[in-house]
């Protein structure tokens, strides 16, 4: 009888085995040769600063944005991430890369060794994309300077350091569907929520996340305690901007100053300076957006503790 109640267990397990690593398998976004497509480099300047790219892969304590060498610590509750070089390096970087390659990448979270990237790459937003607009940021960083380096291994907790979960955790919080342009909008405020919600990847930070790092759906852009550990990431619903006019988004995006004259500080410098190179048409999108958002209500924000004495 023992026997039969073991084999049964090992036939449990196996089989548990092979849905779990079926469910955690990595999907290719493309395979083979891709569509022939002419590279807009002007364009793919536009998404590189959209999407910040320097803003984790530029080498950090010098001042040129366009040495992606790769090296900043990225904490997070689950341990460090050091975000890699993207340079056109080839041992390095990206410098042998295929399109194909790079758009799995971006799109997918999937490496050209056919391995998941882990979320800490804001791939749960860029899959978003429009596939031209990351074959055009692929041909604009073939423009910017090989820099060498090899950057350190993420320092991961487990079982969080397990590439293979990251399938499963794709699965519950990566939908996979592509951006749509909503008819009943203007074009300014599609393309503005088109580089929020995949680009510009806004609710990576400004939205509260579950105990396993999914964006809390509900509560999207409504702030929260930052990721990496310090401070408070603020609401950019109407709950907080409802006194603020799109123009006020806009030059907020465009000098990082505030409407009180205040100016922005902390991580949110590093993405201003991104915004700033943006075209001032597609601020005004983004701020045509975002003041367009309902307020939502976020999770609260602890007092601080007042000094002693």
């Amino acid at each position: 009888m023992w026997q039969r109640t073991i084999l049964v267990a090992l036939v449990a397990v196996v089989a548990a085995a092979g849905v779990y690593w079926w469910l955690s398998a990595p999907v290719m976004a493309l395979t083979g040769a891709v569509p022939a497509h002419a590279p807009n480099l002007a364009n793919g300047e536009v998404i590189f600063n959209a999407g910040g790219c320097a803003s984790c892969h530029a080498v950090p304590d010098q001042p040129d944005r366009t040495r992606l060498g790769g090296g900043l610590a990225i904490r997070s509750p689950f341990g460090t991430f050091y975000a890699p070089n993207i340079s056109q390096d080839a041992n390095d970087g990206i410098g042998k890369w295929t399109e194909a390659e790079f758009v799995n990448a971006v799109m997918n979270g999937v490496s050209p060794a056919g391995e998941h990237y882990f979320p800490a790459f804001p791939y749960t937003s860029y899959h978003l994309a429009k596939r031209e607009d990351v074959a055009d940021l692929f041909a604009y960083l073939k423009t910017l300077p090989a820099v060498a380096g090899k950057v350190r291994d993420h320092d991961i907790r487990f079982p969080f350091n397990i590439r293979r979960n990251v399938g499963i955790w794709k699965l519950l919080f990566m939908d996979g569907k592509p951006f749509v342009a909503d008819g009943a909008r203007s074009a300014q405020w599609n393309r503005g929520a088109y580089l929020v919600n995949s680009f510009g990847h806004c609710a990576e930070c400004h939205s509260p996340r579950n105990a396993l790092g999914g964006i809390i759906a509900g509560e999207r852009l409504a702030g929260g305690p930052n990721p990496e550990g310090e401070g408070w990431v603020p609401n950019i619903t109407q709950k907080r901007l409802g006194d603020w006019s799109a123009k006020d988004i806009a030059y907020f995006l465009k000098t990082g100053e505030l409407p009180d004259g205040d100016s922005v500080g902390g991580a949110m410098t590093r993405v201003i300076k991104n915004s700033s190179q943006l075209p001032d048409e597609d601020i005004a999108a983004m701020a045509d957006y975002l003041k367009s958002l309902p307020p939502v209500d976020g999770p609260v924000r602890p007092k601080r503790k007042e000094a002693d004495g």
